[in-house]
C-alpha cells in the first residue's frame, strides 16, 4: 500500500491518481497481461486509489474519506468472490523466466 500511496500522492487529478495507483498495483503484483478475474479486481479496486486521493487532497466542502472504509469494502468484495484474502497475492513469488537467445 505504501507504494501505491507514494504514486497518488504525486498525481494532479483523480484521473492520473486512479491511473498511477492501478499501474503501480499491476506491476507489484506481475499483472502484465489482462484477464477478466484481474480487469474485475482492478476495477474494484479503483475506489480505493480514488480514496487515497481524496484523503490527501479533500475538498475544501466536503470530509477527508475515509481510507479504511474503501480498503474494507474492496477486501471484502475479494475475499466473497474469489474466496481468499486480496493480499495473498503478494505472497506468490515470481518465477524469473530466462531470456534464451536463439
Amino acid at each position: 500500500m505504501q507504494a501505491i500511496s507514494d504514486a497518488v500522492a504525486s498525481a494532479e487529478s483523480e484521473e492520473i491518481a486512479v491511473a498511477s495507483a492501478l499501474a503501480v498495483l499491476r506491476l507489484r503484483l506481475g499483472w502484465s497481461v489482462d484477464s477478466e478475474a484481474r480487469t474485475e479486481a482492478i476495477t474494484h479496486f479503483g475506489p480505493v486509489a480514488l480514496a487515497l486521493f481524496q484523503a490527501a487532497k479533500p475538498p475544501e466542502d466536503e470530509p477527508a474519506t475515509n481510507i479504511g472504509v474503501a480498503l474494507a469494502i474492496f477486501e471484502h468484495w475479494y475475499s466473497e468472490s474469489r474466496g481468499s484474502p486480496f493480499w495473498l497475492l503478494f505472497e506468490h513469488q515470481i518465477v524469473d523466466t530466462p531470456l534464451v537467445d536463439f
